[in-house]
């Protein structure tokens, strides 16, 4: 005997003695939906569905011909950690609260009831497979039965960044940075994580659908995340002479240098300069690698609702799938997301809903707050009190409605509002006190290549704006 305890050992106790605030439970209406809940990392929406034809994703293509796409839809944070933690757990970052890719939606919403919890709470088996949180330990108690990872498997230790093939987990320690940021492996779809998901994914539906009691199971995938590591043959579907940089690369006119940021995640690879303009043929092969990333995970979330329809669970399943944030693959000279540029916030939002006719496109505001009292109301559960989104069922019901007229992000010290037309977004100092801000026209400009903030034409609209976003600023 060692004396130590598993990973899975350890997990498991945790989940047993971590407490969850109770809230009033479901009266008996009926037999609840279950539901396939997929988050994917760094998925902008340039897909097949959302008009672009130059990415390859059938599988993503056909749910939303199932289903609904949000059209407009943003994250509250754009980076992962703080992303996951708010729309799990319905509340809004604001000043000391989700900030960063390492935030714990424990320490930042302790006594705040999570989105898989509140299922558990109110009689569904709820599981959680690959990064769904940041955190493996973070809300534990939300889960009928330990998180699960690939790297479970394989590694004593986790870490995200385990999910690379070996050659590529080592440090380049003449330059202190991981390997490279992108790889073409003649390597089978196991070889890598999003393979391992996909298939403990189907083997949990199979084991989920001989069970009474409905079921909530949280899929993390993690591609197109960097390093950009895809099989060949998913490098292989696109063509090098037909990938193309962005229209725009330039910083935009007049922006505040605020805005802008060295990428630090992209440049911690080791084939990545430190400083400086990326050249246009590294450039390329990064947008390609993140292409083949992007038919990779298509693929690996085929094979999941392929299993849904095998098992004959459609009729009785809501699937959602939604990207924790964008990301920049060189728009305004810049790469990864931390930013409030629109490229960084706006993400896709895909939901089948049983009995509800699909191919419907939703053009209303959307923002990530909203996903956890729509699903409390498409289950019929009753709204937690904490909640700061709406219910976005009524565009389900009306997709061509209105909808809300702004929804908020922000990022460090920068607060955004997204209305109809304009973007804009203000840097506040600890007091409150406005500093910097930027204006972008989505009718005129949707490239966000002039800021107009400080224009005499829009001195009143940034005006209304920015009393807009110290409301909510200090509403949170």
């Amino acid at each position: 005997m060692t004396g130590k305890i598993s990973l899975k050992a350890l997990l498991a106790l945790m989940i047993f003695f971590e407490q969850e605030p109770t809230w009033p439970q479901q009266e008996d209406a009926g037999p609840l939906p279950n539901i396939v809940f997929i988050a994917v990392d760094d998925l902008r929406p340039e897909l097949g569905c959302y008009g672009q034809s130059q990415i390859l994703s059938p599988n993503l293509d056909r749910l939303a011909e199932e289903g609904y796409l949000f059209e407009r839809a943003y994250c509250n944070v754009p980076v992962c950690g703080a992303s996951r933690a708010s729309l799990l757990t319905g509340l809004r970052p604001r000043p000391g609260r989700f900030l960063n890719y390492h935030t714990y939606a424990n320490e930042d919403a302790p006594g705040t009831i999570a989105l898989p919890a509140y299922f558990r709470q109110n009689g569904y088996y709820t599981l959680s497979l690959g990064k769904v949180f940041h955190h493996i330990d973070d809300k534990l108690g939300s889960w009928s039965e330990p998180p699960w990872h690939p790297v479970m498997d394989h590694s004593k230790e986790f870490s995200w960044r385990n999910y690379q093939l070996p050659a590529n987990q080592a440090m380049d320690q003449a330059k202190g940075k991981r390997g490279p940021a992108f790889e073409r492996a003649e390597v089978s779809d196991t070889a890598y994580y999003d393979g391992k998901m996909a298939r403990r994914a189907i083997k949990k539906l199979r084991d989920m659908s001989g069970r009474q009691e409905p079921f909530f199971m949280a899929l993390g995938f993690v591609k197109p995340h960097l390093p950009f590591n895809a099989p060949a043959k998913y490098w292989d579907l696109y063509s090098k002479d037909n990938i193309k940089l962005p229209t725009y690369m330039q910083y935009p006119e007049a922006a505040p240098r605020e805005a802008h940021y060295n990428y630090h995640e992209l440049r911690s690879y080791s084939n990545i300069p430190n400083t400086g303009s990326l050249p246009s043929a590294l450039a390329l092969q990064l947008i390609h690698g993140y292409y083949a990333c992007v038919s990779y995970v298509d693929a690996m979330v085929g094979l999941v609702l392929d299993e849904v329809k095998r098992l004959k669970l459609e009729d009785d399943t809501i699937i959602l799938l939604w990207g924790d944030h964008g990301w920049s693959l060189g728009e305004h000279g810049l790469w990864c997301k931390h930013s409030t540029f629109d490229v960084a916030m706006r993400t896709p939002i895909l939901i089948k809903v049983p009995g509800r006719r699909g191919g419907q496109r939703v053009h209303a505001l959307t923002e990530f707050v909203d996903i956890y009292p729509t699903l409390c109301e498409l289950a019929g559960l009753p709204l937690p009190g904490h909640l700061q989104g709406d219910s976005f069922v009524p565009l389900l019901d009306e997709p061509s409605a209105k909808g809300k007229p702004a929804i908020f992000c922000r990022w460090k010290r920068s607060d955004a509002i997204k209305t109809d037309r304009y973007l804009y977004t203000r840097w506040f100092d600890d007091d409150h006190k406005p500093g910097a801000h930027m204006l972008y026209d989505h009718y005129n400009d949707p490239g966000e290549t002039v800021n107009l903030a400080d224009q005499p034409a829009h001195k009143e609209r940034v005006k209304k704006l920015t009393e807009a976003l110290l409301q909510q600023r200090k509403a949170n």
